[in-house]
């Protein structure tokens, strides 16, 4: 059942509250990369493990030790350099070309400047950029060292919203960024915007899985219309 609009805020604000107080506030940034380097990261860590990606961009910077070498680098040594992470045949040649594009555009390979834009319009910056899409603008603006104002939104995360009646599944991840960021309070600070992905993400991995969900042990079950449909089905089982 979908959220009616009108409640959807103070809806998405009580899903915040109950979450922060299992998983806590003031959540620490998991690194601390330069927006270039987190842009990256980014881009190998589609649809990839962390620790997999991690990997990869580890590989990266020990084999070739800066940007500029892996722009200019055979492809087949980026592709083999990235080798861990999932379809480093295709994430090789377009991290160059990305690469390549930010060098002609800026005549460097930072994205520090970024901290002197809007954060609306540095995303839209960078999702000009060859497979650079919202979760990636998000990512690279809230995860990187420019620590800014932006939601960004992972299966986990959209799982939670769309089984809570926040989201329609049928909006799709892509779009879903705006939406959910959107429905958070205005006054709500960059940490604030972050700790809501953190919360929302990790229990959408330990409590609101793909399979079989732990509905019983959820503090959201009153308020979550599947849940209470998956409980009630349990019981009449």
């Amino acid at each position: 059942m979908q959220q009616q609009d009108g409640h959807k805020e103070a809806f998405v604000l009580e899903v915040h509250r109950r979450l922060s107080e299992v998983y806590g506030t003031a959540i620490k940034y998991f690194h601390d990369l330069d927006p270039m380097s987190e842009l990256v990261s980014a881009l190998l860590s589609h649809r990839t493990k962390n620790s997999n990606s991690g990997k990869a961009f580890g590989n990266l910077k020990i084999t070739f030790g800066s940007w500029e070498a892996v722009r200019d680098a055979p492809t087949n040594e980026v592709e083999a350099a990235i080798s861990p992470c999932t379809w480093p045949e295709q994430k090789a040649p377009r991290i160059q070309q990305v690469l390549r594009i930010i060098s002609e555009i800026r005549n460097e390979l930072s994205l520090d400047f970024l901290a002197d834009m809007e954060v609306a319009e540095a995303r839209r910056w960078l999702e000009a950029l060859p497979g650079v899409g919202p979760k990636t603008s998000a990512a690279v603006m809230s995860f990187s060292t420019l620590r800014a104002k932006a939601l960004p939104v992972d299966s986990h995360h959209f799982r939670v919203a769309v089984r809570l009646g926040i989201i329609e599944a049928k909006i799709g991840e892509a779009k879903a960024h705006r939406i959910l960021e959107d429905l958070l309070p205005a006054t709500f600070s960059a940490q604030e915007v972050y700790d809501n992905h953190q919360v929302m993400m990790r229990h959408g991995q330990r409590v609101c899985t793909h399979f079989q969900p732990d509905c019983n042990h959820c503090v959201l079950l009153d308020i979550c219309p599947t849940g209470q449909s998956i409980v009630g089905n349990d019981g009449k089982g």
